[in-house]
């Protein structure tokens, strides 16, 4: 499993905003702070504007802000907006191969296994928020580890395909 470059990156750019959450930040101010191009950089925020996760302010001392507080912006909700989920609804339907319906439709041990990773990172994702995200490396493991040690194996028996 893979992040893509669009959701590190829209998050990175989040986070730039969410650290600033009195002054409007630019896109060129991003760019520069994370080392992306501009144009990359207004991508990812059209992404997020779409999604209500940054507002935009036009004019000459425009720019973006968040479009809530960062308590209130689950990171599940900007991953969902800048890639979606890990195992989605039309998963199966494309990786058929080359027949019309998967082959194993009916009785398929690997389904089982991604909707179960999916519901557990989705479980994480939304347990987190934006504001979480504004700690050291350090503080976010020791608050990682104490926050999720629940998602265990033992919660993987509740969860359905």
């Amino acid at each position: 499993m893979k992040l893509t470059s669009q959701e590190e990156y829209g998050l990175r750019c989040l986070l730039q905003i969410a650290r600033r959450p009195e002054e409007i930040s630019t896109i060129k101010e991003i760019a520069s702070r994370e080392g992306l191009t501009p144009t990359h950089v207004a991508k990812l925020l059209r992404v997020m504007h779409k999604a209500g996760l940054v507002t935009s302010i036009r004019g000459r001392k425009g720019g973006f802000q968040l479009g809530r507080p960062a308590d209130q912006i689950q990171v599940s909700a900007v991953l969902g907006a800048l890639g979606g989920r890990l195992y989605g609804e039309g998963f199966c339907k494309s990786h058929r191969g080359r027949k019309r319906i998967c082959v194993h439709d009916t009785d398929c041990s690997i389904r089982s296994l991604w909707v179960t990773i999916d519901s557990l990172v989705q479980d994480a994702l939304s347990r987190m928020r934006l504001k979480d995200l504004l700690r050291t490396e350090k503080q976010m493991f020791t608050w990682g580890s104490s926050n999720f040690q629940e998602l265990s194996v033992g919660k993987t028996a509740s969860l359905t395909v």
